[in-house]
């Protein structure tokens, strides 16, 4: 009957991984929500508290049935979710658990549907969910019960049109959906979905899968294609404000995609939507400048002074004036060959004008404080700045000015910051080789914690590079100090001597030799 349930050599990592559901708790139980009210003392009397006791207790499968089946008068809408959630346990609580008699497994869904038609909505679909998880078929007699109530309590609307592979979609969204799986990524079940041709899914899917994998920094090249091939196939049925989720995991991750079409796909979904939804064009516009692909007609639609005007009386004004000018600096960094128009001065605001919100969140991991100590030990107080936010508004981790002799500079001696625009081109230029005529450099210390890498260690985050690669061209000379490397120093006298060599390694000199 059921190839999962009944199979004595399934894993117990599999098992385990079908219900997602947190444990159902009593006090959840009530009328209102799950169906009948116990008679004689509502949701606390004894007996039906008792069963259900009794149900989430259950040693075995057929325990569980002798509990639903001896207790007719017992029996709530509510039981039968406790049922379904503890047969899950069972088979995935043993290393290699015992084949579940078909019979037993056929009793338990005559059961669900015999009774199915007194559930109220809320319990159809807990019942739903779980049957789907558990490996019921979709084909099969419970799912086609539960599904028909489920329809039959809905308000009528047109049927729609469903495609063959759409069961394997439904199973997908069930997964993604729940609450425990979105917090503990699995990325042995992620990578099982990308057998599901992406043409058989629904969007709303697909944005599930796309936010998992952003939200999971999960770099998986397959299901990230599957992504890409999946807006190419839907353009047609796609709006802006999904096409933006749908987006998202490609900056994020910093992965282009193979897909030839990816390209001229957005370009005309941009064209075709810009001005229907300014916020979801511009967040399509922020992960393309993460990739570096960014189409010069979707800028000259966003810089244009109607889009400007437009957006300016709008609730999220500020956030679309912040990418805007981060789209401009892209501009004037990376696009030598835009003519277009740009973002006005007065238009502009700091782009990130303080320390990222992953690393606020993360402050007590990181290695920030230790580095600080080190420097403040190895060069003085005087000879670093931490936290420094320098034009057009990227917030550094550790700044040092050195003079053309490679002598450290007490930083209240010199402006920090280099210029912007760069000196080296004017308005509308690239800076790809900056050149400034201050004797001084600066140079920038730049924390590369774990969570600054996809999850593989490898890739720098789209947001992480894209700083990185324009402080690079506003001129600052860069020193990145990997996770790995500060991990591996034991106490302070180690990264002491660990930041030494970095220093050294670049020429650096300070203390009574340096000046």
């Amino acid at each position: 009957m059921l190839r999962v349930l009944l199979s004595a050599q399934a894993s117990a990592a599999r098992l385990s991984g079908l219900l997602l559901l947190p444990p159902v708790q009593p006090c959840c139980l009530g009328p209102s929500k799950w169906g009948d009210r116990p008679p004689g003392g509502g949701l606390h009397a004894g007996p039906v508290q008792g069963l259900q006791r009794l149900l989430e207790q259950a040693r075995s499968p057929g325990e569980l049935l002798r509990w639903l089946g001896q207790n007719p008068t017992k029996v709530r809408a509510h039981h039968y979710p406790v049922a379904l959630r503890r047969l899950g346990q069972l088979l995935g609580s043993q290393p290699r658990p015992p084949p579940v008699e078909q019979a037993t497994l056929q009793d338990l869904s005559q059961l669900i549907i015999r009774n199915c038609p007194s559930f109220d909505i809320h319990t159809i679909h807990v019942c739903l969910h779980l049957a789907v998880l558990l490996g019921f078929p979709s084909d099969g007699p419970l799912m086609c019960a539960l599904e028909q109530e489920r329809r039959f309590r809905l308000p009528p609307k047109p049927p729609p049109t469903l495609q063959p592979g759409l069961r394997s979609g439904q199973r997908l969204e069930a997964a993604l959906s729940c609450p425990r799986f979105l917090r503990r990524p699995q990325q042995h079940l992620i990578r099982s979905l990308a057998e599901a041709r992406p043409e058989e899914l629904t969007p709303h899917v697909m944005v599930l899968l796309a936010q998992h994998l952003a939200r999971h920094r999960l770099r998986e090249p397959q299901l990230l294609e599957a992504i890409a091939h999946f807006l190419v196939v839907q353009e047609a049925q796609l709006s802006s404000k999904v096409v933006q989720k749908l987006v998202l995991p490609f900056g994020r991750l910093n992965y282009l995609p193979l897909e030839q079409q990816f390209m001229p796909c957005l370009e005309r979904i941009l064209a075709r939507e810009a001005g229907v939804a300014p916020l979801a064009t511009v967040n399509i516009l922020m992960s393309l400048c993460q990739l570096r692909c960014l189409p010069f007609r979707a800028l000259h639609f966003v810089f244009s002074p109607s889009f400007i005007n437009h957006v300016s009386g709008t609730p999220h004004a500020l956030i679309v004036r912040r990418y805007l000018s981060l789209l401009d600096t892209a501009v004037e960094l990376e696009l030598p060959g835009y003519r277009g128009p740009r973002l006005p001065r007065r238009q502009q605001v700091p782009i990130f004008p303080q320390p990222l919100i992953t690393d606020r969140a993360r402050c007590k991991y990181s290695h920030k404080d230790i580095v600080a100590e080190g420097l403040r030990q190895l060069l003085g107080e005087e000879k670093y700045r931490q936290d420094l936010t320098v034009p057009p508004g990227y917030c550094t981790d550790f700044l040092l000015c050195v003079s053309s002799s490679g002598a450290v500079l007490p930083v209240r001696t010199q402006d920090p910051f280099l210029p912007y625009p760069p000196r080296s081109c004017p308005q509308g230029q690239a800076a790809s080789q900056p050149t400034t005529h201050d004797p001084a450099q600066r140079v920038v210390l730049m924390l590369r914690e774990r969570w600054h890498f996809c999850r593989d260690g490898r890739v720098l985050l789209g947001s992480r590079a894209l700083r990185e690669r324009h402080l690079g061209l506003l001129g600052y000379q860069l020193l990145p100090l990997p996770f790995e490397e500060l991990e591996s120093q034991r106490g302070l006298p180690q990264l002491k001597s660990y930041l030494r060599q970095k220093l050294q390694a670049l020429g650096l000199r300070w203390g009574p030799e340096g000046g």
